[in-house]
């Protein structure tokens, strides 16, 4: 079994298309179909269907793609943990992460390995919380920085820090101007709000059911930067949204935006650091995870090394 045969097989099980993966590899589709034709007939039957969008995999590619995955954790685990005792780390790491939490720690980690730790590369993902959870359970990402509505208690996750929940305008904005500011005062804002479904929009809602009204979404988006570029710029009257602090810190340092954190409830998350759910921690997984834990323990428990302030906070 060729290690990479089995790699580009479930990389165009992943991707649902072959064209996609000739695009990523730079390579013609015929290459990659004529290499996936010969695995095929090594396994002894075909893996994948053919459809207008696409490829889907068969009853025998299925099954296939749950054992090769197995195989490859395990295959390049053993790698890694030859080079482990050889005395140097060596591998890929596949980290997931929210969008809001990506900059910088993606940057400071990034140069922290380049400089101590140069074998290990890494293979990042970005996704919202439900689609992480997805991607640990099928063992395409090896760690994952995700948000939680309680803190983490098992030894499959660490708990990093604390989001408390703002309310964003755009500067000079009257009800965002005082560091904090009641959730009732919500009743009747014109909110840029994520779609549903999603945990932390039913979240919202149902703080705002039990203080006895409803939010007023006049948007829906589930982009970040679409939120935050709405509330900033505005439509002729002004916007709000209700962000994390990671998505917001730039923009409140540069004066695009003005928030308020929200209390009366004080709505917050726990950003957790998931460990493989698949086979141990190996080495290279590790290392990352002890880095991002020292880059957050450096910069005080926070994702960013712009801690948000209160100069950045309501007045000025």
């Amino acid at each position: 079994m060729n290690v990479a045969s089995v790699r580009l097989f479930l990389e165009v099980a992943e991707a649902g298309c072959i064209s996609k993966v000739a695009a990523r590899r730079q390579t013609v589709q015929s290459h990659i179909s004529r290499q996936i034709t010969e695995f095929e007939s090594l396994c002894g039957g075909p893996l994948f269907r053919r459809t207008g969008r696409g490829v889907v995999l068969t009853e025998l590619g299925t099954r296939a793609s749950v054992r090769l995955r197995a195989w490859m954790h395990e295959t390049e685990q053993l790698t890694q943990d030859l080079h482990a005792d050889a005395g140097q780390l060596l591998g890929q790491v596949r980290l997931g992460i929210i969008p809001s939490a990506a900059h910088p720690l993606l940057t400071r980690l990034h140069e922290r390995l380049e400089a101590e730790q140069p074998g290990i590369q890494l293979d990042i993902a970005e996704a919202q919380g439900t689609e992480l959870d997805a991607m640990l359970d099928s063992g395409t990402v090896d760690l994952a920085i995700l948000i939680r509505f309680r803190k983490p208690a098992g030894g499959e996750e660490i708990p990093l820090c604390v989001a408390r929940t703002y309310l964003v305008s755009a500067p000079g904005d009257e009800l965002t101007r005082q560091p904090t500011v009641a959730f009732s005062r919500l009743a009747g804002l014109p909110l840029v709000l994520p779609r549903r479904p999603s945990h932390w929009r039913s979240a919202l809602d149902d703080a705002a059911r039990g203080l006895g009204f409803q939010l007023r979404a006049v948007l829906e988006a589930d982009s970040l930067t679409i939120q935050r570029e709405l509330v900033a710029r505005g439509t002729g009257r002004p916007l709000y949204s209700v962000l994390g602090p990671y998505s917001i810190t730039q923009d409140l340092a540069a004066g695009r935006l003005q928030a308020s954190r929200l209390v009366q409830p004080d709505l917050h998350r726990h950003v957790a650091l998931a460990l493989p759910r698949q086979g141990k921690l190996s080495p290279p997984c590790r290392v990352v995870a002890q880095t991002i834990q020292a880059l957050v323990g450096a910069w005080g428990g926070n994702l960013t090394d712009q801690p948000l302030s209160e100069d950045l906070l309501g007045a000025r």
